[in-house]
């Protein structure tokens, strides 16, 4: 059997569910994240935030969604996502009604991501 290829052109191919390591403070902890097109922004969830020491609060945003609009505060958080570790914003939210307490909008995908819906998730390695 080959090998399953994890790039294209240079773009790290997921799958509509991820495995992410998030960091903070010294802290870490993985957890699964849904991957969606449709989010303009990434999200996380507020226990998993407070739990990493997130902060400061960097602003607010405006987020629209099926609920309407609602302004939601916004962090930096330091992920792990196939390979790649960046910093970008995340707005705080409940997820606690979610299957997943992250979400990776279009803010990150951007950076050289591509989803295939056939994928199977990896586990992240944690030194």
């Amino acid at each position: 059997m080959t090998p399953q290829k994890e790039t294209i052109d240079e773009k790290h191919i997921i799958g509509f569910t991820e495995p992410v390591l998030c960091t903070s403070n010294g802290n870490r902890i993985e957890v699964r994240a849904r991957i969606d097109t449709g989010a303009s922004k990434s999200s996380i969830d507020e226990r998993l935030a407070k739990e990493l020491g997130l902060g400061p609060v960097l602003g607010e945003k405006k987020i629209r969604n099926a609920h309407g609009s609602s302004s939601r505060k916004f962090v930096d958080v330091t992920i792990e996502l196939a390979g790649r570790k960046f910093t970008e914003h995340f707005t705080i939210a409940d997820r606690s009604s979610m299957r997943f307490p992250v979400l990776i909008g279009r803010n990150i995908l951007r950076k050289g991501f591509l989803i295939d819906p056939k994928r199977k998730a990896r586990k992240v390695q944690l030194p």
